[in-house]
């Protein structure tokens, strides 16, 4: 069995009970599983629309990020799934409160769906030390 890997868990991020976890640490790098809007509380997607969504979203990376012992500093690439695609400005807006310059690498898909009506989802992979600037 693979001995360096180990699961990530935030209880203040939603579990949602599906087969998989909040994120995996492997080596020196944190694979985020995908993340969407749903509240802490109730697991139920946030009202309030895509912006909403996308703000807890981001919140809920965030606790699973400070449960691996980083920060979204540390996310070196981001995948974003929106349903619809007219909502990539709104989303850019709002995903610049929480990434900072330089900007993780980064690609966004419109989907048919997402689980639990879901408007938009993020998944992200992280380094868990710096690297000297070559």
């Amino acid at each position: 069995m693979f001995s360096d890997r180990s699961p990530v868990f935030s209880a203040e991020s939603p579990d949602t009970g599906l087969p998989f976890s909040q994120a995996m640490k492997v080596g020196n790098f944190v694979f985020l599983s995908g993340v969407i809007g749903n509240c802490p509380n109730t697991g139920k997607v946030v009202s309030g629309g895509v912006e909403a969504e996308a703000h807890q979203a981001l919140k809920n990376m965030g606790t699973v990020l400070s449960a691996a012992g980083i920060g979204y500093e540390h996310v070196v690439d981001c995948t974003v799934l929106l349903v619809d695609i007219a909502d990539f400005a709104k989303v850019n807006a709002i995903y610049a409160q929480y990434f900072k310059k330089p900007y993780p690498a980064r690609a966004c898909f419109a989907v048919a769906a997402l689980p639990m009506g879901a408007r938009f989802e993020i998944k992200a992979v992280a380094a868990t030390v710096s690297y000297a600037k070559i």
